[in-house]
């Protein structure tokens, strides 16, 4: 399978030819050059575990990969998850499931793309010879899940840029107390929405990004919404036969990525009920969803700070897909998007494609308190989003994004107990190392070249 650029502007690329790009140099995101009907395989994939599943799934994508290769690679990237399914299914009642994402390294759902993308990019330094450069900026889970999945990678390197007391304090010491050698954790002014403003700027001075062999490890990478898709699909194939297609996936997202990998699943074959975007007060999404207002404003820090996001990524693939894979229309759309930070829609067949909801601080608290109070389960404040408005749902599965652990003034607060995990308890005796930088595009090239 060869993929594209979402701007029509570039030439089709392999999987690993894609992965290793992560951006388009046309400015576009890459996707299939055809999505796979997998209706007819989906029933034969149940009761495979989650290797295995992911395998059969990657075969459709990462054809230019050997099958045995393709799944050691897979095999071997979840290795470090401490749940036998990696990614279970816990009833709290009739009508809510939970799918606990955060059973890997770093306790947060971004290790399922981030471990394996972390073994792309070891494989194509291996067959290659030469070193790669890993560029990424983060809200808060993502920094700490791309340095867990290349920690100490002979050939690569990790830039990771984060806002400036705009993730909690762990999420913070993920990134920044690795002792790892190949580790560039850097704290930028600004918000999130900066951060990867500059990000994409690098990006596109195509001759500095080939100089020093640049890679984007944000979910831009395709290889990160692909493996995304496999977890719903393995949630999918665990639900009565009878409920899956009344079943609504319920996601807490700001940069889009992650329910944009449930509705591409369901578009090869997944039938569910729908979508539903759970947002906090960062709500463009919320939006869009609910009246069609795509206007950028300014990023409000929140408990939810993995959410603190105006300006979503990956909703270029959706608009693609959308505007009926017309590369000239995404093209316009995006530059409308830049020129005046605002897009409208009314076509009610886009706007109904999914559901949204927003929740603030105070709801957030409260609902942290709530779930326990009648579940006895803790929420972490990302997934506490993802219980707004169920009535209207005939049954519900909830992502829950990140342990609790990693927000434990915020449970704190909400339960007077604290959620602690050996993994976050054993960084508190580690020492922080990080760089401050301003987010401009020169500034960060001039660090990547300082540390070749």
């Amino acid at each position: 399978m060869n993929f594209v650029s979402t701007r029509g502007q570039t030439n089709p690329h392999s999987f690993s030819e894609a992965v290793k790009v992560g951006l388009a140099p046309d400015g576009g995101l890459f996707v299939p050059e055809s999505l796979p009907d997998l209706s007819g395989e989906l029933d034969s994939w149940k009761g495979k575990n989650y290797p295995d599943l992911c395998t059969a799934f990657f075969r459709h994508f990462a054809t230019d990969i050997p099958t045995d290769e393709l799944k050691t690679l897979i095999v071997d990237a979840y290795l470090r998850f401490d749940h036998a399914q990696h990614a279970p299914l816990v009833k709290l009642d009739e009508k809510i499931d939970i799918l606990e994402l955060f059973h890997g390294p770093t306790l947060a759902f971004k290790d399922f793309a981030l471990q394996l993308l972390g073994k792309f990019y070891e494989r194509q330094v291996i067959l290659s010879g030469e070193s790669i450069n890993v560029l990424g900026a983060t809200s808060g889970d993502t920094g700490a899940a791309a340095i867990s999945g290349l920690l100490g990678k002979p050939g690569v390197n990790i830039f990771i840029l984060y806002p400036d007391g705009r993730v909690s304090p762990l999420q913070e010491r993920q990134m920044t107390c690795t002792e790892a050698s190949n580790v560039y954790p850097l704290c930028v002014t600004g918000s999130f929405d900066d951060a990867q403003a500059a990000l994409k700027e690098v990006f596109g001075d195509k001759a500095f990004s080939q100089s020093v062999s640049l890679s984007a490890v944000n979910s831009i990478n395709l290889a990160r919404v692909l493996a995304q898709c496999v977890y719903y699909i393995y949630a999918w194939l665990q639900l009565p036969d009878t409920r899956r297609a009344k079943t609504t996936f319920v996601v807490p997202t700001g940069n889009f990525g992650n329910v944009l990998a449930g509705w591409m699943a369901s578009q090869m074959g997944m039938k569910v009920a729908g979508f539903r975007v759970a947002t906090n007060q960062n709500d463009i999404l919320d939006r869009f969803f609910s009246s069609g207002d795509y206007s950028v404003g300014d990023v409000e820090p929140s408990l939810a700070p993995s959410m603190d996001i105006q300006i979503a990524s990956n909703f270029e693939r959706f608009l693609y897909y959308t505007l009926g894979e017309d590369p000239s229309k995404t093209r316009s759309t995006m530059q409308e998007i830049k020129e005046r930070k605002a897009f409208s829609c009314a076509d009610p067949k886009v706007l109904r494609s999914m559901s949204s909801s927003r929740m603030g601080d105070t709801e957030i608290r409260e609902t942290v308190s709530s779930v326990y109070e009648r579940y006895g389960y803790i929420a972490d404040p990302h997934t506490a989003c993802g219980f707004k408005d169920l009535d209207s749902l005939e049954h519900c599965v909830i992502l829950s994004t990140a342990h609790p652990a990693k927000f434990p003034e915020v449970v704190e607060e909400a339960l007077g107990q604290v959620s602690t995990h050996p993994i976050l308890d054993a960084l508190k005796k580690l020492d922080i190392v990080k760089s401050p930088l301003f987010p401009d595009a020169e500034s960060i090239k001039a660090f990547i070249v300082s540390k070749q």
